[in-house]
């Protein structure tokens, strides 16, 4: 009979969850609920000095943010203390370990410590090269290479999932698990995280901890999403896995890489902006309200027809929730436009035909109604308002997108004034007409 598989992430809450770390368990996720097996989670805190309850509780907020959910009780790896020792004390009882200045050691064997690692292969040490080291210290703590492999004995860990940093660890745990006469799980070693520049991915690079990313705006699906493709290939061409479900069947181990996974901020942002375009518009309001509170904004406020509009049109732009927020907020309150300099400097090269431009569209659009303001109606009465008066199609339709936004850059302009609604567009393209390039809104 099979082994029943069981995984464990092991952080240190000693600082945040780093998106290293985050990755690490991710991987172990999905190895448990692609066979079925059992997902568990350890709090390694034996640094009593730097280890803190906060740090443990943003550990947990980023996993659960990130969709994680483990399945027995946590394991804090502090409170096993007189286990650790008990199995130091055993050891020095069958010779396999010694005192020496109240500290014990272990006894290296004179043997090859090997393992056939599930991404690097065949990997081989020689005990003699590697001195006898301490597993319990003068003040009866344990050090790490030991109380790891005690709590994995105990959880029962089938499999060892964790960074290639770890490989230089895993013959001192072999030659504990020999001298306590277990056998050794198979261990899995991930690729490194690298920044663009080829080097470890650091704060160098930018934001590293869960909670950052956050904070900036990007969804837990797409980071879940981004993380699993950064040193596992999925042996096609997909990138997106919308449904949880498909990315859990595709995941095997087979399939990690080995070289150093590539941590590209592009390419996450690019990815968020593809979930934000997922779904129901009104799915994301929740989602930016926080932001709109922090730019002072209150979306119940506003009708709600008003607030989906605007993030239904503006969405398939926007890279992060604050960047749909920041976009929603200039199309819902007039006090949050601000001209760029691309903005500004179009109407400085043409002041009068961009004052000609907005008052023929408000005389245009002002004879509507309130159930004519539809995005096939107002395209149909702007493209026949340039043919009107005798100006390109674009040479209307960019004042009246600086006029309502303040950049030169937006959703097409039917759906703009759609979103922005019927009073507040007429309101804006009459304050617009007073500006000279120069001025501000």
């Amino acid at each position: 009979m099979e082994t029943p598989l069981r995984v464990r992430f092991a952080p240190s809450p000693t600082g945040y969850l780093h998106v290293g770390g985050a990755r690490t368990a991710l991987f172990n996720w999905l190895f448990a609920r692609r066979r079925a097996g059992t997902f568990l989670l350890r709090i390694e805190d034996t640094d009593r000095q730097r280890s803190t309850e906060a740090h443990t509780g943003v550990i947990l907020d980023g996993l659960t943010w990130l969709g994680l959910d483990w399945d027995e009780e946590i394991v804090f790896q502090g409170a096993r203390l007189a286990r650790h020792q008990v199995l130091a004390d055993r050891l020095v009882a069958d010779g396999a370990a010694y005192l020496e200045e109240g500290a014990v050691r272990l006894r290296m064997p004179d043997a090859e410590l090997a393992w056939d690692d599930a991404v690097y292969e065949r990997i081989s040490f020689q005990g003699r090269d590697i001195k006898d080291w301490v597993i319990l210290r003068s003040d009866r703590t344990p050090t790490y290479n030991f109380s790891v492999v005690c709590d994995d004995l105990d959880m029962r860990i089938t499999h060892v999932m964790r960074g290639e940093d770890h490989i230089s660890n895993t013959p001192k745990q072999i030659a504990v698990y020999r001298a306590l006469g277990a056998a050794p799980p198979v261990f899995v070693h991930l690729p490194m995280l690298n920044g663009p520049d080829g080097k470890k991915l650091s704060k160098r690079h930018g934001a590293t901890a869960v909670g950052e990313y956050r904070t900036m705006g990007f969804l837990p699906d797409a980071m879940r999403n981004f993380l699993a493709l950064l040193g596992w290939n999925p042996g096609d061409d997909r990138e997106l896995y919308f449904d949880l479900a498909d990315l859990v069947a595709a995941f095997s181990l087979e399939r990690i890489q080995r070289t150093s996974a590539v941590f590209d901020m592009t390419k996450l942002e690019w990815m968020n902006g593809q979930y934000l375009n997922q779904g129901a518009p009104a799915d994301l309001l929740p989602l930016i309200t926080p932001h709109l509170q922090t730019l002072g904004l209150d979306a119940a406020a506003f009708p709600d027809e008003r607030v989906i509009r605007s993030i239904e049109t503006i969405r398939g732009r926007s890279r992060t929730t604050v960047e749909l927020a920041q976009r929603v907020a200039t199309r819902l309150d007039r006090a949050h436009l601000e001209r760029d300099p691309k903005a500004q400097k179009a109407v400085a090269q043409d002041v009068e035909g961009f004052r000609r431009a907005l008052a023929a569209a408000q005389d245009r659009l002002g004879g509507l109604r309130d159930n004519d303001w539809s995005a096939d109606r107002l395209e149909a009465e702007l493209r026949d308002l340039a043919a009107a008066v005798g100006m390109g199609v674009g040479k209307v339709m960019q004042p009246i997108r600086i006029a309502l936004t303040g950049t030169t850059v937006s959703e097409p302009v039917n759906l703009l004034l759609w979103a922005v609604g019927r009073d507040e567009s007429l309101a804006r393209l009459f304050a617009a007409q007073q500006w000279t390039g120069a001025d501000t809104p």
